[in-house]
């Protein structure tokens, strides 16, 4: 009997991978324990900052970027109805934990008890088990922007991405037929803040226009492929007969904003750039925007983009992009904290919430900053 302990005991020293393997699990067990337990004390003194406010539910938001401006604007508008409805809503990526995953910044939620999550979610099998663990402790999960369709999630606050890819699509052939007609006028060169424009005439095309959707190789939900869907199929039944359209799908790098940038720049430096680049998001469109100018390819290259930042306004002011897609996302933040209340009140809330949308283009940028004057350069 002791042999056969002293071989097992052996067996063991001989076998470091299996102690590798013991402490990475303690190590990864202590972090969201350790992580749980700060949140739960910056729970417990945030009273104390207050003035000794007393809110009715703690809720938290959790993202993958905590620097885009979309998502300091989603926050924004949640923070204000949670003002009204007295509760509280913590941005947990933005303060503490930087550098968490998004699922440990979701095992760090739960453990820690509070009353709701807002999560930017996707459709892999980790994401789902972890909602699913959120409601089997009574928390109920708001996906934001990205879904989890499999999963017990109490409600989707994001945009219609058909609709939407539908628009895309339009503006695009908008793009080709202005071309076409003579009556497009492109914008050659940027000088330092002078915009040096000359009259392109697009007549007879010896090949296909070609139209680019930049998407996120990463992406493992269904609203990018649905937006796409709603661009292909909107160009092909209003193209007309005439019209020879290119449309593909090029993958981006979005592990962070480096890779983004090369991933891009590498379009410029293929023989046939694309005519029309339609970005799905709002760092893809300055990226963009940058290589078209570095690149000089402004006036040959017609950008659709996403978002309404001030650097995008201004592209468009400026004729660099034609048109951005503009999101009310203080409306997004807005709903994921109306969604929330609501199936605490009532057991169940909608399982769909749509922000609205806006297109701008040039002609609409004096009425949408609310002012008379053009962007000036030097507010960006």
């Amino acid at each position: 009997m002791r042999a056969g302990q002293s071989d097992n005991h052996r067996k063991w020293n001989r076998n470091p991978n299996t102690w590798i393997m013991l402490l990475t699990i303690i190590c990864v067990i202590a972090t969201v324990v350790t992580a749980a337990y700060v949140l739960w004390f910056y729970q417990g003194t945030y009273h104390e900052e207050t003035e000794q406010t007393v809110y009715d539910k703690y809720y938290m938001m959790i993202t993958e970027d905590n620097k885009s401006s979309i998502w300091r604007s989603i926050y924004q508008g949640a923070c204000e109805q949670a003002m009204a409805e007295n509760v509280y809503v913590d941005w947990l990526g933005d303060d503490l934990f930087q550098g968490y995953s998004v699922e440990e910044q979701m095992q760090i939620a739960i453990a820690s008890g509070v009353d709701g999550i807002i999560v930017t979610a996707n459709e892999n099998t980790e994401m789902t088990e972890l909602v699913n663990k959120a409601a089997e402790e009574n928390i109920p999960v708001v996906t934001l922007y990205g879904d989890n369709t499999q999963s017990a999630r109490c409600s989707f606050v994001g945009i219609g991405s058909y609709n939407l890819g539908h628009e895309y699509g339009r503006l695009a052939l908008q793009i080709i037929r202005e071309k076409l007609a003579g009556q497009g006028v492109g914008l050659v060169s940027v000088q330092g803040n002078e915009t040096i424009f000359e009259q392109v005439k697009v007549g007879s095309r010896e090949r296909p226009v070609r139209v680019a959707v930049l998407v996120n190789a990463y992406a493992q939900g269904l609203d990018q492929y649905i937006l796409c869907s709603g661009i292909q199929e909107t160009i092909e039944q209003e193209r007309g007969e005439n019209l020879e359209i290119e449309l593909e799908l090029i993958s981006v790098d979005d592990t962070n904003a480096f890779s983004v940038e090369e991933s891009i720049r590498d379009i410029f430096m293929e023989r046939e750039i694309p005519d029309i680049i339609i970005c799905l998001n709002e760092l893809h469109t300055t990226c963009v925007y940058q290589a078209v100018v570095d690149y000089n390819k402004v006036g040959q290259v017609n950008i659709l983009g996403y978002y309404d930042s001030d650097t995008i306004i201004n592209a468009i002011d400026r004729n660099v992009i034609y048109a951005t897609v503009a999101i009310d996302t203080k409306q997004m933040g807005q709903f994921c904290i109306k969604a929330l209340q609501e199936y605490h009140e009532l057991g169940y809330t909608s399982q769909y919430f749509t922000a609205d949308i806006r297109l701008i283009q040039k002609e609409d940028v004096e009425e949408y900053l609310g002012k008379g004057d053009s962007v000036d350069e030097n507010d960006e």
